[in-house]
């Protein structure tokens, strides 16, 4: 191992024949001479810390995404690239309309294209919301760095968050939402398969608590 009189910036282990050995890094110039070309620079970056969420409507996947925004993370949404096309075709934002895009725009292009959009917008450290298919979970984790998480909570406390959202949810009756639900557990590739990315998940949470206890179990993944 090389001896210097000072500290190194960092440390590269480089294999050779007769032996592994260190390369103490000093500055641009000693990692351009001494490194090049057996270690890219780029290689020694770290890459972009990416998480995404998955869950039931109504189960507090936006509090979780405001919990790491407030850490510095930048929030996206799959959901976002779909009300985009909905506005473009001036149809109004539903969640009946929202689901309908979202299929007929992987059954246009390919299963994981509202992924493929997102990702070329991410810079840094990103929290990645409404993630609905599985192809969308296997991109991301092609991208490195990357933790799915699964997000959900009893129906009857879900139905009772989404009724106080005031949005246009497309279901007045608990037995709606339910069925409203039901038609993000498809099989098909191109629609959404909400359980089948539940069960890819890296961790599951259950939000059945208040939003104290939420941000307690979120501050594992820090």
């Amino acid at each position: 191992m090389l001896d210097f009189p000072f500290t190194p910036l960092f440390v590269i282990e480089l294999p050779k024949k007769e032996g592994d050995f260190s390369i103490y890094c000093i500055d641009q110039t000693f990692f351009d001479v001494v490194c090049s070309p057996h270690v890219s620079r780029k290689k020694m970056e770290k890459k972009a810390y990416l998480i995404g969420l998955t869950g039931t409507n109504g189960a507090g996947k936006g509090e979780v995404a405001f919990f790491f925004v407030e850490r510095g993370f930048t929030y996206f949404s799959l959901s976002d690239v779909i009300r985009e096309e909905l506005q473009k075709n001036n149809q109004k934002i539903t969640r009946n309309n929202l689901i309908r895009m979202g299929n007929f725009m992987r059954q246009q292009f390919s299963p994981e294209i509202l992924a493929r959009r997102v990702a070329k917008k991410i810079e840094g450290n990103a929290v990645i919301d409404s993630i609905r298919n599985p192809q969308e979970v296997e991109f991301f984790r092609s991208q490195g760095n990357f933790m799915l998480l699964a997000i959900d909570a009893p129906p009857e406390l879900r139905f009772e968050r989404v009724k106080l959202r005031g949005r246009e949810e497309s279901a007045s009756s608990f037995q709606e939402f339910l069925a409203k639900e039901a038609e993000e557990m498809g099989t098909d590739e191109i629609s959404q398969q909400l359980l089948a990315c539940m069960d890819m998940a890296d961790h599951m949470i259950i939000n059945d608590g208040t939003l104290e206890d939420l941000r307690n179990k979120l501050e594992e993944f820090l």
